[in-house]
């Protein structure tokens, strides 16, 4: 089993993200890749103290980037997990 911090990377901090957990009680976070679902679901569970029903994964395919005048680079993909609460609420300015 990985780390809890090794799970979960950071909350999206997104206008999508405060109307999702405003309205339908999800919230979103960045999450390891190679994360499967039921370490993503303890891992929040133990870390905030909340009842999680759901957990629903994308991977984010990274975008293509100018780098100077000719060259081309490309961003980190990386994985987002939409988390749905049974109970509770999560807010991220009161943990800070």
């Amino acid at each position: 089993m990985k780390a809890l911090y090794d799970v979960i990377k950071t909350p999206c901090l997104t206008e999508k993200g405060n109307h999702l957990q405003e309205t339908q009680g999800k919230v979103i976070f960045k999450v390891n890749p190679k994360a499967n679902k039921i370490e993503i679901k303890k891992a929040v569970e133990s870390l905030f103290n909340v009842t999680v029903s759901k957990v629903a994964t994308s991977n984010m395919i990274g975008k293509q980037k100018r780098v100077g005048a000719r060259s081309t680079g490309k961003t980190s993909d990386w994985k987002k997990a939409y988390i749905t609460l049974k109970e509770g609420k999560i807010n991220f300015l009161d943990e800070l």
